[in-house]
């Protein structure tokens, strides 16, 4: 635990929200158009619900599947060219997400790079709109580690208001929660049901940056994944919404958090901080093919099981 905690404070006033009958995915489709008769705005209004529904769907897919891989670049982290190698990699390596700062220039260059989901992390909701506008289909309140550096912490009632405000802002957009592990493990799954009655759709585990491995190799990707996957295992039968176990991941352990319930993993060091793109690649797709291969063991056991 740090020794000086400090509180976010997040001004409400600087929030820009969208504008009204504003479809964040068909561009100014809609709002550029003259104001139309009420039956037929009525219809308009259903079909953009409709389009945000099939929209969320898509995105909560691989989760639903419990095969979903985030591959996360920085909440703080606007470099253009490691953002790009990042999204790069997510594509070509086998994932099935990418997360990156919720920046719309940053969007529109992973959109441009990709044809998976793209979310974006903040801690400010009042920033999520410009990003979902560029092309943004999720959004996350989380990916905390660079704060903890400073020593800054959060709440469950600062998560709670967060959730609450971009629910307001974002009804309809897909919203993950990153669950802190700075709290204790009954704490972090009480905050998760809590999340869950505000209509999250997503919770995000961490933990890797409290894990201090005392060994190497093996033994020490194991340790290190422990607070991580602990979480998951927990939170994961507490709640009926899909749980991402996500920070001190490796292609060893990943597959542990699918066993331990998750519906998908985050990983973010263990790619964005590798040198070049060939190299991350690489990383990614050694995660996916030990994700794909556990989950060909999960099926082929859940087979024999039938049948005896």
């Amino acid at each position: 635990m740090h020794s000086s905690i400090c509180m976010l404070t997040i001004s409400p006033s600087s929030c820009t929200l969208l504008k009204p009958n504003h479809n964040p995915f068909l561009g100014d489709f809609i709002s550029s158009r003259p104001r139309l008769p009420l039956t037929l705005r009525r219809r308009t209004s259903l079909e953009t619900r409709a389009l945000l529904s099939t929209t969320k769907d898509a995105v909560l897919k691989d989760f639903q599947e419990r095969r979903a891989l985030k591959i996360i670049s920085g909440l703080q982290n606007f470099n253009r060219d490691n953002v790009a190698s990042v999204v790069t990699a997510a594509e070509k390596g086998g994932a099935t997400h990418v997360d990156i700062a919720c920046d719309p220039d940053l969007v529109k260059l992973a959109i441009s790079l990709t044809s998976l989901p793209v979310c974006v992390s903040s801690v400010d909701p009042a920033a999520f709109p410009a990003a979902v506008e560029a092309g943004a289909l999720m959004v996350e309140i989380g990916n905390y580690d660079s704060f903890y550096e400073t020593g800054l912490v959060f709440s469950p009632e600062q998560i709670l208001n967060l959730t609450k405000e971009t629910k307001s802002i974002l009804p309809s957009v897909t919203l993950s929660v990153t669950v802190p592990h700075t709290l204790s493990l009954p704490d972090q799954v009480k905050l998760a049901e809590m999340l869950e009655q505000e209509g999250v759709d997503i919770i995000q585990t961490e933990g890797g940056k409290c894990s201090n491995p005392s060994k190497s190799g093996v033994l020490g990707l194991i340790e290190k994944a422990t607070p991580t996957l602990a979480a998951a295992y927990s939170i994961s039968r507490a709640v009926k919404i899909p749980v991402m176990c996500s920070s001190g991941l490796s292609a060893i352990t990943a597959p542990m958090a699918i066993t331990a319930g998750a519906a998908g993993v985050g990983v973010g060091s263990a790619v964005n901080k590798l040198n070049d793109v060939v190299a991350m690649i690489a990383a990614v797709r050694s995660i996916a093919n030990s994700l794909e291969a556990s989950a060909g063991r999960y099926s082929t056991s859940e087979a024999r099981a039938l049948r005896l």
